[in-house]
């Protein structure tokens, strides 16, 4: 990255809670100026408030909205305008159910926000990031990798998100623009909350005695890559819990 921490700008997706709120925690603290953008324009506002107007620039805006991404980029403040690093963190996982019961509108906002809103934004921003040799990160997941029962839409979306951040690297080659997917596993946040509709039980049981990584392990990961050498790039990075590991096959067996 051309940029010092002190002049350096970073946007991050989904910036209202989990892994979005303590990334911008870390590189605010780390002296850069951070574009935080997310529906909730009143935990936004908070977030400003706890870290300081210099230093954070609201948003507020769906990502599956193009118009609306468009309108929030264009009136960025002269100093939020050099964007170094982008971080595609805005996604969610909806229901639990295998494919045969699932909701079909749980897919399809799950493809919009996880898959379009995030090529969306990537492309809008791509020619500030060549100028700038700046990097992206984008958020996938274990699940790219490894499937579950009821992962199904989530799983498939967090997989493109993976691929597609290495068909960037391979696109991007010779502009000195980085590119890496961080896959977290079991990470305690709202996301189980927003997935299961609010069931706490859902939350208190996957949780529980689990010892799940935190958002601000994800935010320390994220920042560790974003200040690598910009000779080193970091492709994709895989993290679990030391209580996660691998499940086994599933076997069905007639009249069992």
């Amino acid at each position: 990255m051309s940029a010092t921490a002190a002049t350096s700008t970073v946007l991050v997706t989904g910036g209202t809670s989990g892994f979005g709120a303590a990334t911008a925690r870390r590189f605010v603290a780390a002296g850069w100026r951070v574009i935080v953008t997310g529906r909730r324009a009143d935990r936004l506002q908070t977030l400003v408030e706890e870290l300081g107007a210099d230093r954070v620039h609201p948003a507020a805006f769906d990502i599956r909205d193009d118009a609306a991404i468009d309108a929030a980029l264009d009136a960025l403040p002269e100093a939020f305008r050099g964007i170094d690093l982008l971080v595609n963190n805005a996604g969610l996982a909806l229901g639990t159910a295998p494919a045969q019961k699932a909701k079909l509108d749980d897919w399809r906002t799950m493809i919009a926000t996880n898959v379009t809103g995030l090529v969306t934004i990537t492309h809008r921003l791509l020619p500030t990031l060549i100028e700038r040799k700046g990097a992206i990160i984008n958020l996938s997941s274990v699940a790219a990798t490894y499937p579950y029962p009821g992962g199904n839409a989530y799983g498939g979306t967090k997989a493109f998100v993976r691929q597609f951040s290495l068909g960037l690297r391979s696109d991007l080659h010779g502009t000195g623009v980085r590119v890496t997917s961080v896959e977290p596993g079991l990470c305690e946040s709202e996301f189980t909350l927003v997935r299961t509709g609010g069931n706490q039980a859902a939350y208190d049981a996957l949780y529980g005695g689990a010892h799940a990584l935190q958002p601000a392990d994800i935010a320390e990961t994220i920042y560790w890559i974003a200040t690598l050498p910009p000779h080193m790039n970091i492709n994709a990075i895989e993290m679990m819990p030391v209580s996660q590991s691998f499940a086994p096959f599933q076997i069905h067996r007639d009249g069992v």
